[in-house]
């Protein structure tokens, strides 16, 4: 009976020392936690890795009091586009359509979550007026230049419910720095007028304003220069100049009339380029197609 007793205690014992933690090998070993069991597995568990730190909270300007919509006072146009002048400009120049325009703007929707802006990126942007949301190219066409204005800007006249694109009303204070006009389309677009200087490959040119200097670039030479094209129909289709800066390229990587074009030039010079199609694009689907006109302005070579 004793006999029996002992065996039963003794199952009970080590049944105790195989709760959850402790490691079988330490209960047949007679799970003496003083020593091992539960506290020896603690200690060999690894650390558990620091969390990584909250990112930094993403800066916001603050939005208008009035963002839910416009005020009473704001000028309101047929199209339904409302603005608000909050800091007058000097002059009574206005942009065109087509022409660029370089601004500052802080963007927000009605509920005065801010999507965007470039003044906490601390850089203006420079776009032509044409390629925007209706409402940019009808509002910042009120404007002068130094002058700060809200619009309040419809559905319709912005992103009209378009997926990713921000919804509803869109409100903007706008700041406009500086106008840059269109370049005019040259009278003699057409074809090259009599006067023109022509090469043997049919490249005609004629000098607009001259430069300085005699050292002319090569076909190897890196050139940065001011242009702007337009097909012979008198369409605009690039230019640097409605971008706002210049572009640099190496003279041998560009279509042959121009790698042979502004090897005729100087530094400081203006030419009208009449560039034939076969020194052009050569009829390649989704490029300017014909004959080409290019004003170049060569700033620089090396």
């Amino acid at each position: 009976m004793k006999q029996n007793t002992l065996v039963v205690v003794g199952a009970a014992l080590a049944a105790l020392f195989l709760l959850p933690g402790c490691p079988p090998g330490d209960a047949a070993k007679g799970g003496d936690t003083s020593k091992g069991g539960v506290a020896e597995a603690d200690k060999a568990a690894p650390p558990r890795p620091a969390l990584p730190p909250a990112p930094p909270a993403k800066p916001e300007i603050a939005p208008p009091p009035d963002v839910a919509g416009p005020p009473a006072d704001a000028e309101k146009t047929a199209s339904g586009l409302a603005s608000k002048v909050l800091g007058p400009g000097a002059g009574t120049a206005r942009p065109r359509p087509e022409d660029s325009v370089r601004v500052h703007y802080t963007g927000w929707t009605t509920d005065g979550k801010m999507f965007d802006s470039s003044v906490l990126r601390g850089k203006p942007i420079t776009f032509p007026l044409s390629h925007v949301i209706p409402g940019w190219t009808e509002g910042v066409g009120l404007m002068v230049v130094g002058e700060k204005r809200r619009l309040w800007i419809p559905e319709e006249l912005a992103y009209k419910g378009k997926p990713g694109r921000p919804q509803g009303m869109l409100v903007f204070d706008v700041e406009l720095l500086d106008i840059l006009a269109a370049p005019q389309t040259p009278p003699d677009v057409a074809a090259p007028p009599k006067d023109a200087d022509k090469t043997k490959s049919g490249l005609a040119s004629r000098v607009l304003q001259p430069g300085a200097g005699k050292e002319r670039p090569l076909a190897t030479s890196v050139v940065t220069v001011h242009y702007s094209g337009w097909t012979t129909d008198g369409k605009m289709f690039d230019s640097s100049v409605m971008r706002g800066e210049p572009t640099s390229f190496p003279l041998n990587g560009v279509i042959a009339g121009w790698t042979e074009g502004l090897q005729l030039m100087v530094a400081g010079e203006k030419r009208r380029f009449w560039i034939p199609e076969e020194l052009a694009y050569k009829g390649k689907p989704g490029r300017p197609q014909g004959m080409l006109v290019f004003d170049v302005e060569l700033i620089s070579f090396r």
